[in-house]
Protein backbone atom coordinates (compact mmCIF):
# COMPACT_ATOMS: atom_id res chain seq x y z
CA UNK A 1 0.00 0.00 0.00
CA UNK A 2 1.60 3.33 -1.12
CA UNK A 3 2.15 5.47 2.26
CA UNK A 4 4.26 8.74 3.39
CA UNK A 5 5.28 10.12 6.70
CA UNK A 6 4.43 13.58 8.21
CA UNK A 7 7.76 14.78 9.91
CA UNK A 8 9.17 17.96 11.46
CA UNK A 9 12.86 17.91 11.18
CA UNK A 10 15.11 21.13 11.81
CA UNK A 11 18.57 21.10 10.35
CA UNK A 12 20.87 21.70 12.59
CA UNK A 13 23.65 22.28 10.30
CA UNK A 14 21.58 25.17 9.14
CA UNK A 15 20.60 26.66 12.70
CA UNK A 16 24.27 26.53 13.41
CA UNK A 17 25.58 28.76 10.13
CA UNK A 18 22.32 30.88 11.25
CA UNK A 19 23.66 31.67 14.51
CA UNK A 20 27.13 32.37 13.58
CA UNK A 21 26.31 34.72 10.38
CA UNK A 22 23.92 36.16 13.47
CA UNK A 23 26.59 36.59 15.94
CA UNK A 24 28.91 38.13 13.09
CA UNK A 25 26.42 40.75 12.55
CA UNK A 26 25.88 41.20 16.35
CA UNK A 27 29.70 42.34 16.79
CA UNK A 28 29.63 44.42 13.63
CA UNK A 29 27.01 47.03 14.15
CA UNK A 30 27.59 49.76 15.80
CA UNK A 31 24.44 49.95 18.51
CA UNK A 32 25.94 46.67 19.70
CA UNK A 33 29.25 47.89 20.52
CA UNK A 34 30.80 47.74 23.89
CA UNK A 35 28.03 45.14 24.65
CA UNK A 36 27.72 41.43 25.60
CA UNK A 37 25.14 40.76 22.70
CA UNK A 38 25.50 37.09 21.60
CA UNK A 39 23.65 33.70 21.13
CA UNK A 40 24.87 30.63 22.00
CA UNK A 41 23.44 26.71 20.67
CA UNK A 42 23.49 24.45 23.82
CA UNK A 43 22.22 20.96 23.68
CA UNK A 44 19.51 21.83 21.01
CA UNK A 45 18.14 24.84 22.35
CA UNK A 46 19.28 28.58 21.69
CA UNK A 47 20.03 31.28 24.55
CA UNK A 48 19.98 35.01 23.49
CA UNK A 49 21.73 37.34 25.49
CA UNK A 50 21.95 41.26 25.65
CA UNK A 51 22.26 44.33 27.77
CA UNK A 52 18.85 45.17 27.53
CA UNK A 53 15.28 44.49 26.86
CA UNK A 54 15.33 46.28 23.54
CA UNK A 55 19.07 45.00 22.04
CA UNK A 56 17.49 41.42 23.09
CA UNK A 57 14.70 42.08 20.98
CA UNK A 58 16.96 43.35 18.26
CA UNK A 59 19.11 39.86 18.38
CA UNK A 60 15.86 38.09 17.74
CA UNK A 61 14.87 40.02 14.59
CA UNK A 62 18.82 39.68 13.82
CA UNK A 63 18.42 35.97 13.98
CA UNK A 64 15.37 35.36 12.28
CA UNK A 65 16.36 37.26 9.24
CA UNK A 66 19.49 34.51 9.51
CA UNK A 67 17.01 31.87 10.00
CA UNK A 68 15.08 33.05 6.74
CA UNK A 69 17.79 33.54 4.34
CA UNK A 70 19.34 29.68 5.46
CA UNK A 71 15.86 27.87 5.24
CA UNK A 72 15.04 27.33 8.70
CA UNK A 73 11.29 28.15 9.67
CA UNK A 74 10.87 30.21 12.79
CA UNK A 75 7.85 28.47 13.70
CA UNK A 76 9.93 25.35 14.69
CA UNK A 77 11.70 27.43 17.49
CA UNK A 78 9.60 28.95 20.88
CA UNK A 79 10.74 31.46 22.73
CA UNK A 80 11.40 31.64 26.08
CA UNK A 81 10.43 34.19 28.80
CA UNK A 82 13.04 36.74 29.50
CA UNK A 83 15.44 36.46 32.61
CA UNK A 84 17.57 38.88 34.51
CA UNK A 85 21.11 38.15 34.50
CA UNK A 86 23.00 40.18 36.62
CA UNK A 87 22.71 43.96 37.05
CA UNK A 88 20.95 44.74 34.14
CA UNK A 89 21.76 42.19 31.51
CA UNK A 90 19.43 40.25 30.53
CA UNK A 91 18.46 36.35 28.59
CA UNK A 92 16.19 34.53 26.81
CA UNK A 93 16.26 30.99 26.35
CA UNK A 94 14.69 29.54 22.55
CA UNK A 95 13.71 25.59 22.32
CA UNK A 96 14.24 24.14 18.85
CA UNK A 97 11.09 22.36 18.39
CA UNK A 98 11.99 18.78 16.39
CA UNK A 99 9.81 16.07 15.75
CA UNK A 100 5.95 16.03 15.99
CA UNK A 101 4.21 16.46 19.44
CA UNK A 102 1.83 14.32 20.52
CA UNK A 103 -1.17 16.61 20.81
CA UNK A 104 -0.58 17.90 16.67
CA UNK A 105 -0.31 13.91 15.94
CA UNK A 106 -3.72 13.13 16.95
CA UNK A 107 -4.84 16.15 15.86
CA UNK A 108 -3.36 15.55 12.29
CA UNK A 109 -4.89 11.45 12.40
CA UNK A 110 -8.29 13.22 13.52
CA UNK A 111 -7.65 15.40 10.55
CA UNK A 112 -7.44 12.93 8.51
CA UNK A 113 -10.46 10.39 9.84
CA UNK A 114 -12.95 13.38 9.52
CA UNK A 115 -11.78 14.27 6.19
CA UNK A 116 -13.64 10.91 5.16
CA UNK A 117 -10.26 10.72 2.46
CA UNK A 118 -9.92 6.35 2.56
CA UNK A 119 -6.58 6.98 4.22
CA UNK A 120 -5.57 5.74 7.87
CA UNK A 121 -2.94 7.83 9.96
CA UNK A 122 -1.11 6.05 12.77
CA UNK A 123 1.28 8.36 15.31
CA UNK A 124 4.64 6.15 15.05
CA UNK A 125 6.60 7.89 17.86
CA UNK A 126 7.98 11.96 16.13
CA UNK A 127 5.99 11.39 12.88
CA UNK A 128 2.49 10.47 11.57
CA UNK A 129 2.14 7.40 9.06
CA UNK A 130 -0.41 7.58 6.47
CA UNK A 131 -1.20 5.18 3.88
CA UNK A 132 -3.59 4.63 1.50
CA UNK A 133 -5.12 2.77 -1.60
CA UNK A 134 -3.76 5.29 -4.21
CA UNK A 135 -1.29 7.57 -5.01
CA UNK A 136 -4.25 10.45 -5.46
CA UNK A 137 -5.52 9.76 -2.58
CA UNK A 138 -1.87 10.39 -0.89
CA UNK A 139 -1.71 13.37 -2.24
CA UNK A 140 -5.72 15.19 -1.58
CA UNK A 141 -4.44 14.26 2.25
CA UNK A 142 -1.30 16.14 1.45
CA UNK A 143 -2.95 19.19 0.28
CA UNK A 144 -5.30 19.08 2.93
CA UNK A 145 -2.92 18.66 5.71
CA UNK A 146 -0.77 22.04 4.27
CA UNK A 147 -4.39 24.02 3.79
CA UNK A 148 -5.56 22.45 7.76
CA UNK A 149 -2.06 22.90 9.47
CA UNK A 150 -0.46 26.40 9.50
CA UNK A 151 0.80 27.08 12.68
CA UNK A 152 3.37 24.35 12.39
CA UNK A 153 6.06 23.32 9.81
CA UNK A 154 5.21 19.95 8.35
CA UNK A 155 7.44 17.81 6.03
CA UNK A 156 6.03 14.90 3.89
CA UNK A 157 8.54 12.21 3.35
CA UNK A 158 9.45 8.69 2.33
CA UNK A 159 6.63 7.92 -0.13
CA UNK A 160 5.97 4.78 -0.89
CA UNK A 161 4.08 3.07 -3.67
Amino acid sequence: MPSFDVTNEVNFVEVRNALDQANKEITNRFDFKGSDARVELNDKALTLFADTDFQLDQVWDVLTGKFAKRGVDVRCMEPGDIEKVSGNKVKRGVAVKNGIESELAKKIVRILKDSKLKVQGSIQGESVRVTGAKRDILQEAIALLRKSIDDFPLQFGNFRE
